[in-house]
């Protein structure tokens, strides 16, 4: 068995597993399956991720591969767990919002919220197609380049301006104003991450302190 099958197996299998495992802590606090706001969201959620994962399979699997790798700094595990956590608290609550009547988003910000969450998804594919080495560890690889074309003459992490769009409105996409706390805490983790990943690019990889020098803004073009 080849090495690209074996990596299509190993990330196919992730992938089902991962929507079961979503499907139910969206529709289990709910405890029915009329919450229809869960279903739009999970068929955005399900093409988005789809699209992303299987194009890149065939187009770029080394950079599938190193998305699958694991985090070993001790600081960004922390907070890669506490991620998950909140993470887990997002899809949770909007369920149980939905069974209680706890809050209400208006139809036109639901509608609103599932289209700029695929707009995420959409500046992350362009992100990808731009930048090979976008890892879910940080380190410098050999034979990297500082990318300075495309989204990433806009901004430092345009990946993390796609993710803060899917994170942000999800809560809304599921019709809770409440599950924005968990996303607002992953949006506040977000920033440590990414301060640590400058720190160690510009350590370990030629040309970063000199591009942030250049480009200033993080994640919004002349405003953050």
């Amino acid at each position: 068995m080849g090495s690209r099958t074996k990596l299509t197996i190993n990330v196919t299998s992730r992938m089902v597993v991962f929507f079961v495992v979503l499907l139910l802590f969206i529709f289990g606090p709910a405890g029915t399956l009329r919450f229809w706001q869960g279903w739009i969201y999970f068929a955005v959620f399900f093409i988005g991720t789809n699209i992303l994962t299987f194009y890149f399979l065939i187009k770029d699997p080394e950079l599938i591969e190193r998305r699958t790798k694991s985090e070993k700094e001790k600081s960004q595990v922390v907070i890669q767990s506490l991620n998950g956590l909140m993470f887990l608290g997002m899809m949770i609550i909007p369920g149980l919002d939905f069974r209680n009547g706890w809050t209400s988003v208006p139809l036109w910000l639901q509608v609103v919220a599932d289209v700029l969450v695929l707009l995420g998804f959409l500046i992350v594919f362009f992100v990808f197609k731009e930048n090979s080495f976008l890892a879910s560890n940080i380190k410098a690889y050999d034979q990297q380049k500082v990318v300075t074309t495309g989204l990433y003459s806009l901004v430092r992490h345009p990946m993390y301006s796609g993710a803060y769009l899917i994170i942000l409105f999800t809560p809304l996409a599921l019709g809770s104003f409440l599950a924005l706390l968990p996303a607002l805490v992953i949006s506040v983790l977000i920033i440590f991450r990414t301060l640590n990943e400058e720190k160690v690019l510009s350590r370990d990889l030629e040309g970063y302190s000199e591009y942030c020098a250049k480009v200033r803004c993080r994640y919004i073009p002349y405003i953050l």
